[in-house]
């Protein structure tokens, strides 16, 4: 019988996806992969094709399992609580960061500015199980591919701290679409009016304002062909990362170099004058938008190829 290896994520998006590399390690040593996370990324989870069982945890107080655990793998953070969530399942062993008020978790020592993908790779590979921080291309759903040449403005994201003004993505969305492009607005329930704002400002039809009427399969399949991202540090961009889409991400108070693109991947943009993002101007996104699209400039009835 495969060992079980339930490993704890119960956070966003974005921290989901940085930890795909981590969840195929463990897949491919054989382990059958219980990922602790919120219900709403089961479609995510099964996409990494890494995950087994995906156990509906909304938060890390939440968890819960009934049966034996082989292994624990808090992929959640640094502890201690993690940590003494995960012990109270009696797994047979737990792999963690090192904590001193857990004593008797003898893991690797924390490094606060290490890459957040990077940093649960260390783990693994601290325990003995080599994993690949390149290895984060998600698989597409088999959804219908939408319209070619569609360009993706995402204009909420995790905290208001982190947005850049819904009257600058207006402006980049107006003009995008003044080049002919076909420009689409995403976002989740609670961002639709957020959406329709900036639709109604950059004189698009409200039917672009799609926030709140996809599923994350969906979305995934619109970043996955889409010809570019325009996002706010947000669990979007990562889905960019994932599929190799040409993005322009704005950043705030977080670290790029934490929570940022690879560095090695040149058709990620990031744009960070530090911690409020709107030091961040339309002018600058829209010339990383131009280049990060290989030719976003005016169309003659076609559309720019992605960069190969």
């Amino acid at each position: 019988m495969a060992v079980t290896a339930l490993a704890l994520r119960a956070l966003g998006l974005g921290d989901l996806l940085t930890t795909v590399p981590a969840l195929r390690a463990l897949r491919r040593s054989g382990m059958r992969v219980v990922l602790a996370a919120p219900t709403w990324l089961r479609e995510i989870a099964d996409l990494t094709d890494a995950v087994s069982v995906l156990l509906p945890t909304a938060d890390m107080t939440d968890l819960s399992w009934h049966g034996p655990v082989d292994l624990a793998v808090n992929l959640h953070g640094k502890g201690p609580r993690s940590h003494e969530r995960l012990l109270a399942l009696a797994p047979d062993r737990l792999w963690a960061y090192a904590h001193p008020d857990v004593p008797e978790v003898k893991g690797p020592e924390w490094d606060e500015e290490e890459h957040e993908v990077a940093r649960w790779c260390r783990l693994l590979t601290w325990y003995g199980l080599a994993a690949d921080p390149g290895d984060l291309t998600l698989r597409r759903p088999r959804l219908r591919r939408p319209e070619p040449g569609t360009v993706v403005v995402h204009p909420g994201g995790k905290g208001t701290a982190r947005r850049w003004p819904p009257e600058r993505f207006a402006e980049v969305a107006r003009e995008l679409s003044r080049r002919g492009h076909p420009v689409v607005l995403t976002g989740n329930a609670r961002e639709r009016p957020l959406a329709l704002q900036v639709a109604t400002a950059a004189r698009l039809p409200l039917s672009t304002a799609l926030a709140g009427r996809t599923s994350m399969r969906e979305l995934c399949a619109l970043v996955a062909d889409a010809h570019l991202l325009v996002s706010t540090d947000t669990g979007i961009a990562h889905l960019a990362t994932a599929y190799g889409t040409p993005s322009v991400v704005v950043f705030g108070p977080e670290s790029p170099s934490r929570w940022g693109p690879p560095p090695d991947r040149p058709q990620h943009r990031v744009l960070h004058r530090g911690p409020d993002p709107r030091a961040v101007t339309v002018a600058e996104v829209l010339a990383a938008a131009t280049d990060r699209g290989g030719n976003l400039q005016e169309l003659s009835g076609h559309h720019f190829k992605r960069r190969k």
